[in-house]
C-alpha cells in the first residue's frame, strides 16, 4: 500500500495535494478554550466509543500515548497542525485509517477537525468522501448547529459550513519568473488564504503555496469546492505558462536542475532547507520531462524522507541536528539508487 502522500494524482506535476477539512462540535459541550480538562476527556471517551461505528478503518489514538517524533512525524506530512501535536496539555487525540487519508483531529481548536487528504487535484471527490464521513459522524453525535448561521465553530472565520478546502501547489516557474507575488494578490482579492506548507503562520517552503478559502458562511459546500477549483486551474495554467517562458533557455535550465540533482544526490551532508529547495529544481525537472534519471514517485519519497521527523522514522532512530543533515545525504542516495 502506498499512502496518498506518495502517490502521484491528477495535475500533479502542480498540484502536490487536495484536502477538505470539516469543523465541527457537540452540541453538550463548551468549545475546546473553555472546556475544563475533564469535558475534554469525556468527548474523547464519546468519541473513542463510537469510533467502530464510524467504519473507515478508523483507530482511535491519544496524543499522549505518540512519542513527540511521531507526532511531528504526522505535522511533516500535513495530517495534524504543529499547534496539535506540541500542546503540553494532557488531552487531544486523533482517529486515522491505514492509509491515512481520513484523519480527525479531536480537541484541537473545535471538538472535531475531520480531515480527507488526496494526491493531486481532487477536491471533488474528497469533498464527497468527507460529507459521507461527515453524515456517518452526525448520526452518531449531536453536532452544535444554528438554524441560521450553520454550524457553530471556536472561530469566527469557520462558522457556516465549518469547511476548509486547500490545495497544495508547486510553483517554481512563477517564482523564477517573479511573477509569483502578483498571482498571489489576485488570489487574495478572490477570497483565498495563501500560507506556507504547514498552514497558518508557516513559511513558504521550496516554492510549495497552501490555497484555501477564506468564507464559510453564507455559500455553500459546493460552491467552495467549485471557487477554489476554478481558481487552482487558472494558477496552473499562468504555472505552466512561466514553465513555457523557462524553456525557451532550455540549457541554462536544464543545467541549475541538474546542478541542483548533483549537489542532493552527492552531498554527504545536507540541511532539511536545503534540500527542499534543490528536491523543488528536482520536481520540476522531472515534470518538464528534462530529468530523467528519477521518477516522479521518488521525489515524492526525497520530499518526505527529508524532513527531520519522518528521516528518523526512516532510519527508525532518534537524532540531533547534525546528525539528521548526514542522514539525510544517505537517505536520499539510498531512495535514489532503489
Amino acid at each position: 500500500m502506498v499512502n496518498w502522500y506518495l502517490q502521484s494524482g491528477k495535475n500533479s506535476d502542480v498540484v502536490m495535494s487536495s484536502r477538505i477539512r470539516l469543523a465541527r462540535n457537540l452540541a453538550d459541550f463548551p468549545f475546546v478554550a473553555k472546556c475544563r480538562e475533564n469535558q475534554l476527556i469525556e468527548i474523547q471517551n464519546k468519541i473513542k466509543e463510537i469510533t467502530p461505528h464510524i467504519g473507515y478503518g478508523l483507530k482511535y489514538v491519544e496524543l499522549k500515548d505518540m512519542d513527540d517524533i511521531t507526532k511531528m512525524a504526522l505535522v511533516e506530512k500535513h495530517i495534524v497542525s504543529p499547534e496539535f501535536a506540541l500542546r503540553k496539555e494532557k488531552t487531544g487525540a486523533i482517529l486515522i485509517n491505514e492509509e491515512e487519508n481520513i484523519a480527525i483531529m479531536i480537541n484541537e481548536e473545535d471538538h472535531l477537525r475531520l480531515q480527507v487528504f488526496g494526491a493531486g487535484l481532487e477536491l471533488d471527490n474528497l469533498m464527497n468522501l468527507a460529507i459521507e464521513v461527515d453524515e456517518k459522524l452526525q448520526s452518531l453525535l449531536k453536532c452544535s448547529y444554528h438554524e441560521k448561521y450553520g454550524f457553530l465553530t471556536q472561530c469566527p472565520s469557520n462558522v457556516g459550513t465549518g469547511l476548509r478546502a486547500s490545495v497544495m501547489l508547486h510553483l517554481p516557474a512563477l517564482t523564477s519568473t517573479g511573477n509569483i507575488q502578483k498571482i498571489l494578490d489576485i488570489i487574495s482579492n478572490f477570497g483565498m488564504d495563501i500560507r506556507g506548507i504547514y498552514g497558518e503562520g508557516s513559511q513558504v517552503q521550496g516554492n510549495m503555496y497552501q490555497i484555501s478559502n477564506k468564507q464559510s458562511l453564507g455559500i455553500s459546500e459546493g460552491e467552495i469546492g467549485k471557487n477554489l477549483k476554478v481558481i487552482t486551474e487558472k494558477i496552473m495554467e499562468q504555472e505552466k505558462l512561466a514553465r513555457k517562458y523557462l524553456l525557451k533557455n532550455e540549457v541554462e535550465l536544464a543545467d541549475r536542475i541538474y546542478r541542483s540533482f548533483g549537489v542532493l544526490v552527492y552531498s554527504k551532508k545536507i540541511s532539511s532547507e536545503e534540500a527542499k529547495q534543490l528536491i523543488s529544481d528536482v520536481r520540476l525537472g522531472t515534470d518538464l520531462g528534462l530529468l530523467k534519471e528519477i521518477t516522479d514517485l521518488k521525489v515524492n519519497q526525497l520530499e518526505l524522507y527529508t524532513r527531520p521527523a519522518n528521516l528518523q522514522k526512516y532510519f527508525g532512530q532518534p537524532l540531533n541536528s547534525y546528525e539528521r543533515d548526514i542522514k539525510r545525504a544517505e537517505a536520499i542516495k539510498q531512495i535514489v539508487k532503489e
